[in-house]
């Protein structure tokens, strides 16, 4: 067994003892000045100073290096003092040792909490607490458990503080069942009033993923305090339950003797956040100025974030301006705001302003050139931060996947697997996923399909989705197939898989195996939503069977805009003009608001029928009436309209009062029109700018 240092400086300092010594100064003199020392900071003098006095002190003046040994972390000077103690005092009271144990965990030197436990030769209550709770904020959840039991088998009876630490340690390995064992003891040894611990069971049951008994415990609290409410308000969302959270953060201003901490209006700020709930958030915001909370950090960051996501971006600027101290946190938040709403450029003004930095600084900036899809700008950062960043997280890596993707950079997207191969994030499942979906959005599916193979023993759901999408997207619907049957075998399929499934069998016509899937979905009694509802009509309006596409539009339990754009432009592919425009007045009775695909539909459906009259009147009223800009897409559907028809007027007015610039396939398209009409004015002006574009 090895020699604990504290015991190498015991023997040393008695060694130490055994030779003539100087003759000590009045204990009084030297007593005030370590505590001078102390007073000012300086442990690692005052402990010099006390480690060469050759007698005792008093019990108070070790319990007061022990203590600030534990809150400066200075376990050096923490071993000087159990050895001076031990040298001067050979039989000290049980307390100064269960201290010196509080001590080394704080230092998070368990080995010498440990030695000191079994070397001391009487123990109490305290000094089991002390190695309990030391194991247990330490990560060693299951020691505190087994020392538990020998405390328990050595007749010491254990108090509320042995049952904050064990319930601490069921909560960090999430033992739901020793949880359940524990809330029985604290029945039987009567301490189910303690609010303390009652908040212990409100988080545990929470952590093990209970939120019913978190709540159930949570009333049957007789007065929780703010600490409580924080617990409870904290955990609902944790578990993804941001309606709950901010739920139980309302009902909590009807306890009148309870004022919420900072934390909690944290929470429940970011519950806003998190539901877009506005007003809310404006409220809350009310109750902190008149609480004078409004510039706590902790807070002011999740005011900021709050409006940000909220999309009130100036309103979250103007809190960040107005605080007179900005943290790392308040900083990123609003520069993650703008970057994520598309004002790159504002926010890389900030994100340089930055008096300092962290990756997830690094990571809301370069997250903000991936999603307005800049990729030149993307890259060019990612150069800057490995310059700057040394350690780097699954979070970057993921955003430079995403680059690899936007630029279609295959040999990028390899070293960047290279990176997590060798710095060992290849075991992350997101990363992992992320490396299948490069792999395959990039063309190489036969390294996405050896990374799929490599990740068999932590696969999931999404990497078998990202590998059908990939086959999918190439037009490898029967490879696709394939894969689904395989997938049966190891996981149940989601309505993405379907609705990728169903894109496959659109793309190459392949009716009888969408109606399979169809039915498989049917069969199974699967609840299908939008996506797969709409991916259905695609897919049957492709393989020309519009019968079946409006059947499932009937059946649909909500029809967006997206549906009915899907279902209009299937009628237009399969020449059903009449039946577009039929789809388009009940859109509009069923109170769907048309988008410019809705219209690029009706202009095409105008011209399969030759309702010259009618697409001029869509035309018009799209800017007028439903105010859609018209695009490029909606011009040149007018043009076709009057070219086949023979509508020259109409084409030639059309054609000199555009608000766009025609490009040269609409001038040459309208050429065309005026040589098949024998139109020679348009013609003579359609051929000047034709030329023009050749010069």
């Amino acid at each position: 067994m090895g020699v604990s240092a504290a015991s190498i400086l015991n023997q040393l300092l008695r060694k130490q003892n055994l030779k003539p010594q100087p003759r000590p100064q009045p204990t009084d003199a030297v007593i005030k000045t370590i505590l001078t020392y102390l007073k000012a900071g300086r442990i690692r003098k005052a402990t010099s100073i006390l480690f060469a006095f050759p007698k005792p002190f008093p019990y108070s003046l070790y319990a007061l290096f022990f203590r600030l040994c534990s809150s400066h972390r200075t376990i050096v000077e923490a071993r000087k003092v159990e050895s001076h103690l031990l040298t001067f005092s050979p039989n000290p009271p049980i307390f100064l040792l269960n201290r010196a144990i509080e001590s080394y965990a704080k230092c998070h030197c368990l080995r010498d909490a440990r030695e000191l436990f079994d070397e001391m030769p009487q123990r109490d209550g305290g000094s089991w607490n002390a190695l309990i709770t030391a194991y247990s904020q330490s990560g060693f959840p299951y020691e505190a458990f087994s020392f538990f039991l020998c405390m328990t088998r050595s007749g010491v009876c254990p108090t509320e503080v042995t049952f904050a630490s064990l319930l601490a340690s069921c909560a960090s390995a999430s033992q739901l069942l020793l949880s359940k064992q524990f809330h029985g003891l604290l029945s039987k040894f009567g301490f189910c009033d303690n609010v303390i611990l009652g908040s212990s069971l409100v988080d545990v049951y929470a952590k093990c993923g209970v939120m019913p008994d978190a709540r159930r415990m949570f009333h049957e609290i007789p007065h929780p305090n703010a600490v409580t409410w924080n617990v409870i308000v904290r955990r609902y969302l944790d578990a993804g339950d941001a309606k709950e959270a901010l739920f139980m953060f309302s009902r909590m201003f009807s306890t009148v003797a309870v004022r919420p901490m900072n934390f909690t209006f944290s929470n429940a700020l970011v519950a806003c956040s998190r539901m877009a709930a506005l007003q809310e958030g404006i409220q809350i915001h009310g109750v902190l100025v008149k609480l004078g909370l409004h510039e706590d950090n902790v807070v002011s960051s999740s005011l900021v974030n709050m409006y940000v996501k909220c999309g009130r971006l100036d309103d979250g600027f103007l809190i960040f301006y107005q605080l007179r101290f900005k943290d790392l946190v308040c900083w990123t938040s609003i520069v993650s705001g703008y970057a994520m709403s598309g004002k790159t450029l504002e926010a890389r003004k900030l994100f340089n302003e930055m008096p300092e930095r962290n990756v997830i600084s690094w990571n809301a900036m370069l997250a903000g050139y991936t999603r307005c899809f800049e990729w030149s700008e993307a890259l060019d950062f990612v150069y800057l931060l490995l310059d700057k960043v040394k350690d780097v997280d699954h979070v970057t890596l993921g955003l430079m996947l995403n680059i690899s993707v936007g630029l279609l950079d295959h040999e990028m997207g390899k070293q960047v697997h290279g990176y997590i191969f060798r710095h060992g994030f290849h075991s992350d499942l997101r990363l992992s996923n992320a490396l299948l979906d490069m792999y395959g959005k990039c063309g190489n599916l036969n390294s996405a399909r050896v990374w799929f193979n490599h990740m068999s023993n932590w696969r999931d759901r999404i990497s078998w989705n990202a590998l059908l999408a990939s086959y999918a997207h190439h037009q490898l619907s029967e490879q696709a197939l394939t894969m689904f049957s395989e997938m049966q075998w190891e996981t149940k399929p989601t309505m993405y898989t379907f609705g990728t499934l169903l894109l496959a069998c659109a793309n190459t016509f392949t009716l009888c195996l969408g109606k399979q899937i169809h039915g498989f979905i049917i069969r199974h009694e699967l609840q299908i939503d939008t996506i797969t509802t709409t991916a259905l009509v695609y897919m049957y309006c492709k393989c020309r069977c519009l019968e079946y596409a409006i059947d499932v539009l009937k059946g649909a339990v909500s029809r967006d805009v997206i549906i009915w754009n899907t279902i209009i432009m299937g009628c237009c592919h399969n020449h059903k003009g009449n039946e577009a425009l039929e789809l388009f007045m009940a859109m509009e009775a069923e109170g769907v608001k048309p988008d410019h695909v809705t219209f690029k539909g009706i202009l095409l459906a105008c011209v399969e029928e030759g309702f010259v009259e009618l697409g001029t009147e869509c035309f018009q009223s799209m800017s007028s009436e439903y105010h859609v800009l018209p695009r490029l897409e909606h011009y040149e559907c007018m043009i076709e309209l009057y070219s086949q028809h023979g509508c020259m007027d109409e084409l030639e007015n059309f054609m000199r009062t555009m608000t766009i610039e025609p490009t040269l396939p609409m001038l040459k398209s309208v050429l065309d029109a005026c040589q098949k009409n024998e139109w020679p004015i348009l013609e003579e002006w359609i051929t000047e700018k034709i030329n023009k574009f050749k010069h």
